[in-house]
């Protein structure tokens, strides 16, 4: 009697089907080598940053570097204090005297110069604390002394610390008066040439030496080589020139003031009292007393040249390259073999 309607049963079940969703399938799990990947991407970012960081604190310190060496460069050259009216002016020669050191001729003249041309200075004195050394170097120094003297007519002092031996004293003599302390080591007025022999040692080795020259003495004083009577003989005239030079400059800088004995040029040396009864220094006293005394100028201005930062900075750098270039050429060389 009733139209045919789907029942509300029949409703519920055939709405069923329709209002249901299939669930979304479930993500595939990653494989090893995707994590591997990743791993390594996410490292790679890391090392990468650290790299750049890196790199600005390197290129930080290559500015500090070069901003220190600009400053060195810039306050070189004038002496420690500035000079103001009458003063002593002091050089400083301090340890061996030789060509790379800070009591070469080169240095030790840059500072007397200055010392000798400042109008300011009464007189110029030596603080001298020395063993010796290059008679070259002395000899250098003691010459370019006496012209300086000559030309700016200034009265030139030594006063000595611990030791001024040998080439130290060849300096000194150009000076015209000497101080010491009473225990100071003075004198040591001598030449010496100095080295080794290792024949006897070769032969109980059985090393066999194999020296070829050009010319009868080229090979001359050669450790591994015996040593001929006439080459000795050579020698000791050479170093007795030298020696000859020594006196003749300690006798024309002390003059009358030296007493000489058989014992003044032989290579001795004496402490500071004695070197004063001998003549071979004035009198004694420190650097305060010639100032104060001698020079009646108390105000001392030193002009020693020192070796700045940025001075000591390019040596090592130089150096740090020369090495660098020298291990280079050694690994050229094995490549080429």
């Amino acid at each position: 009697m009733y139209p045919d309607t789907p029942d509300a049963t029949d409703s519920g079940a055939s709405a069923s089907p329709a209002s249901s969703v299939n669930p979304s399938p479930a993500a595939p799990a990653r494989s090893a080598s995707e994590a591997l990947i990743e791993q390594f991407a996410q490292d790679y970012l890391k090392d990468r940053r650290s790299t750049r960081r890196w790199n600005l604190v390197i290129r930080l310190g290559w500015l500090a570097a070069f901003a220190v060496l600009v400053w060195g460069f810039v306050s070189q050259g004038s002496p420690a204090s500035a000079p103001s009216g009458p003063h002593t002016a002091l050089v400083e020669l301090r340890g061996e005297i030789a060509a790379d050191t800070e009591a070469s001729a080169e240095v030790m003249l840059s500072g007397l110069k200055s010392a000798f041309e400042d109008v300011g200075a009464r007189a110029v004195v030596i603080r001298i604390n020395s063993p010796g050394g290059s008679p070259v170097q002395a000899g250098i120094i003691h010459d370019e002394l006496q012209r300086l003297k000559k030309l700016h007519g200034k009265q030139l002092y030594v006063v000595v610390e611990e030791s001024c031996a040998s080439g130290a004293y060849y300096v000194a003599a150009a000076a015209d008066a000497i101080y010491v302390d009473k225990a100071s080591i003075v004198g040591s007025i001598g030449v010496l040439m100095d080295g080794f022999g290792f024949t006897g040692l070769m032969d109980k080795l059985g090393v066999e030496r194999r020296l070829i020259t050009a010319g009868e003495n080229k090979g001359m004083l050669d450790p591994f080589s015996p040593a001929s009577e006439r080459q000795r003989a050579l020698a000791q005239a050479m170093i007795d020139q030298i020696h000859q030079q020594f006196i003749d400059v300690v006798r024309q800088g002390r003059g009358d003031k030296l007493k000489e004995t058989e014992d003044t040029f032989s290579g001795l040396f004496w402490n500071g009292e004695e070197a004063v009864k001998i003549g071979l220094a004035d009198g004694l006293g420190n650097l305060d007393y010639v100032a104060r005394e001698i020079v009646k100028a108390e105000n001392i201005i030193d002009y020693t040249p020192h070796e700045n930062v940025a001075e000591r900075l390019a040596k090592r750098f130089g150096a740090s390259v020369g090495a660098g270039a020298v291990r280079a050429m050694k690994l050229d060389a094995l490549r080429l073999n």
